[in-house]
């Protein structure tokens, strides 16, 4: 997504305290390109704020009432041509993330994550790059890697890649943005975009955070 005044990120929030809520609209609705569009309270609204606001990112709370973000974010992923859904939430622990990510989520950050960090992730998802809070990337990927069905798994559904689209799949896992995927394995950046849609439909994978798990389970990094 190219970010003009023009066409600003529109961004839903939700999130079952009310104060976190209009905490984040102040925070990112005062941001230059960054408008807030609309709250929910529970998961169980999303599907109509997202209907009613038609947003290009969804910050998602985990702990809800009635319906968590891991359900309201694997439901909304399943939709004909989803927003992206970042997780912000104060339970970090590895399940909530593997369980998240696998859902579909294209970022997961922490509810103490500095306000400039919550604002850039919301910038990079919009632009196509999974964010993660550093805290917890590297345990997160230790685990996936240790999983032996997945490992199985995952090495034979990467047959499926060719050379070409295997090396962009190893890119993309190393948390290599387009423009440097496209300079390192000299193609163009339309290429580059070619390729990364290519692997996410032979992998039945909804996004690059996807791509860089299964890499992962692959225990290719």
């Amino acid at each position: 997504m190219t970010e003009t005044a023009a066409t600003p990120i529109r961004v839903l929030v939700v999130d079952d305290d009310a104060l976190v809520r209009a905490s984040l609209e102040m925070m990112l609705d005062g941001t230059n390109g960054i408008s807030v569009v609309g709250q929910a309270a529970d998961g169980d609204e999303v599907p109509a704020a997202v209907d009613a606001h038609f947003p290009d990112i969804v910050l998602m709370d985990l702990r809800m009432p009635r319906v968590d973000g891991i359900v309201a974010t694997r439901r909304l992923r399943a939709r004909t041509n989803p927003p992206e859904v970042v997780v912000l939430t104060t339970f970090d622990t590895d399940e909530n993330v593997l369980h998240a990510l696998r859902a579909g989520a294209s970022g997961f950050l922490l509810k103490d994550t500095p306000p400039a960090q919550i604002v850039e992730a919301v910038r990079r998802v919009a632009a196509g790059d999974p964010i993660l809070s550093p805290a917890i990337t590297r345990r997160l990927m230790d685990r996936a890697a240790t999983q032996a069905d997945a490992h199985t798994i995952a090495q034979k559904k990467l047959q499926l890649l060719s050379p070409r689209e295997y090396d962009v799949m190893l890119a993309v896992a190393q948390g290599k943005a387009n423009a440097q995927i496209g300079a390192e394995l000299f193609m163009s950046l339309a290429t580059v975009k070619a390729h990364i849609s290519h692997i996410l439909t032979k992998l039945e994978l909804g996004n690059r955070t996807q791509i860089a798990l299964l890499a992962h389970d692959a225990g290719l990094a």
